[in-house]
């Protein structure tokens, strides 16, 4: 996703390593670079030039000072040209208030307006999904009678979302299937409604009177434009077009997974005035993001979005995790519960979002393939396991290992591969837990020792066949335990091909690994 705009904001960091200061020159060669993969990824032209007038106004002659005790650090012009180019980002799609306003006496009206193709229907029933899940009780009214099955598409994301569905009869208007809808939601008590509203592949006088005329007739609350990012500037100017027939309320982005683009989504705002309000990722009924500016000028500049993440793990979750994370912390967690983390993790949607919101950008090679389908193995793998062997790796001996290969349709040595993986993870995790004496005791600090000594271990060399220890991603971040731990050490099992580093520390490794069972006997007494 964005990966041009990433590439281009990566190259210009890249350009100015070594500078002692950002001056004219190489402000220019930076922003020259950014200007390029701006226009590449199909950002509108005059959106573009006022940004990089403005990170080039904040940037000339700019030194950054941090005192740090009694001495003084400097951030280096790469960084502080960054951190300018995400102010300015943020600015360039914010700010924009996400939540919904709702009646009180009657039901909020919603109207999802758009071309086809651009994913309205399939929006509509993620949108009601979403709103599902903030007790709402919704209902969609199918008014898109012209594109064929259109209705029976939205009758079946209803039935999968669990919400009522009201069409009519062939012939009967879009106006009068919209207002009756209004009626049914009122007797059905539902407190919200989606209409449905037919799209066109272009712009046409048409089109626009009939949505003029549902909004006369029904007085929506919200008017939602449904933008398929993938049009590039085609998207803005869709944009521009509703906004000045309809005054729409707000831009649902769709396909932004599937643009490596994506200059829709810095010029929309500019352009139209009109926030974007949520992001469409993937084709799961449960992908409909907040839109946090924030967020995507954060992972546009390969920082990573840990607040998105954490949004994803407690959408997913169906309990507090407190528990799991002092197991991991501990060093104690069996194949049972990292069985139901890879669960955890599929849900939350395909493995390179993941990664795309990890603070760990500069570390993962250019290209990296992430494959969902190994983490499916992976579990294969523990479904043949007995309960025993899940709660107790200990059990395991050749005979074991034969029989689970068996069982899984896995090669033997992937299963041996699995399980030592498994239990360097486990020693790892457990000499962190136990390595902070009495300043373990202060609230925060486990999550803080552990980032600091994962971000030691990735860069002193640990191998394991993957990215260790995701630096920047606390195994013991609260409620979400361990999750970037065993993506790092099962790294070369997951499909992200990090390359296994050549000169490893032996006796360090022995050393840890010792600390690591010796902390394990003692939590069993």
């Amino acid at each position: 996703m964005l990966d041009i705009l990433s590439d281009g904001f990566r190259q210009a960091k890249e350009r100015l390593q070594g500078k002692a200061t950002l001056s004219p020159d190489n402000v220019r060669e930076a922003t020259e670079i950014v200007r390029q993969s701006l226009l590449e990824a199909d950002v509108e032209y005059g959106v573009a030039k006022a940004f990089l007038a403005r990170v080039s106004e904040a940037a000339l002659g700019q030194t950054v000072q941090l005192k740090a005790g009694g001495g003084k650090m400097r951030v280096s012009p790469g960084d502080h040209f960054i951190n300018i180019c995400r102010e300015e980002l943020e600015f360039l799609m914010g700010p924009v208030e996400t939540g919904l306003k709702f009646a009180t006496a009657r039901p909020t009206v919603i109207m999802m307006v758009g071309l086809q193709g651009s994913g309205k229907t399939t929006t509509t029933g993620k949108l009601s999904r979403f709103l599902g899940r903030q007790k709402r009780k919704v209902l969609l009214a199918a008014a898109d009678v012209y594109r064929p099955a259109a209705v029976e598409q939205l009758k079946v994301l209803g039935t999968k979302v669990g919400v009522p569905v009201h069409a009519a009869p062939a012939g009967t208007s879009p106006v009068d299937i919209c207002r009756d809808a209004i009626a049914e939601a009122t007797r059905l008590g539902c407190d919200t409604v989606l209409l449905d509203t037919a799209g066109r592949l272009t712009i046409d006088s048409e089109l626009m009177q009939e949505l003029v005329n549902i909004k006369s007739a029904t007085k929506p609350d919200h008017i939602m434009l449904v933008v398929d990012s993938m049009m590039g500037q085609d998207a803005v100017t869709t944009a521009r077009s509703f906004n000045e027939t309809l005054d729409i309320s707000g831009i649902i982005m769709t396909k932004l997974d599937g643009d490596a683009r994506g200059g829709a989504a810095l010029s929309i705002k500019q352009v139209t005035g009109k926030p974007i309000r949520f992001l469409g990722i993937g084709e799961d009924l449960d992908r409909l993001e907040e839109f946090r500016p924030e967020g995507l000028a954060s992972r546009i500049l390969g920082l990573g979005d840990v607040v998105g993440l954490m949004q994803d793990f407690e959408r997913v979750s169906e309990r507090d995790r407190t528990e799991d994370a002092m197991k991991m912390l501990q060093g104690q967690f069996s194949f049972k519960d990292f069985y139901e983390q890879l669960s955890m993790i599929q849900k939350m949607g395909p493995l390179k979002d993941i990664m795309a919101k990890l603070p760990i950008q500069g570390m993962i090679p250019k290209g990296v393939n992430v494959d969902d389908g190994e983490l499916t193995k992976i579990k294969a793998m523990i479904d043949s396991m007995t309960e025993s062997e899940r709660l107790n790796p200990s059990l395991f001996n050749d005979s074991r290992v034969r029989r689970i290969a068996r069982g899984s349709g896995r090669p033997a040595n992937e299963v041996s591969e699995l399980l030592k993986k498994f239990k360097a993870m486990r020693g790892m995790m457990g000499m962190m837990g136990k390595n902070l004496g009495l300043l373990g005791k202060i609230p925060g600090m486990g999550a803080l020792n552990q980032m600091n000594q994962l971000r030691k271990l990735a860069q002193g060399g640990m191998s394991g066949g993957g990215m260790p220890g995701m630096p920047g991603m606390p195994a013991g971040m609260p409620g979400m335990p361990g999750m970037a731990d065993m993506m790092g050490a099962f790294g070369g099992m997951g499909g992200m091909g990090a390359p296994k580093r050549a000169n490893v520390d032996r006796d360090k490794l022995k050393k840890l690994r010792k600390a690591a069972k010796t902390a394990r006997k003692k939590n069993r007494r």
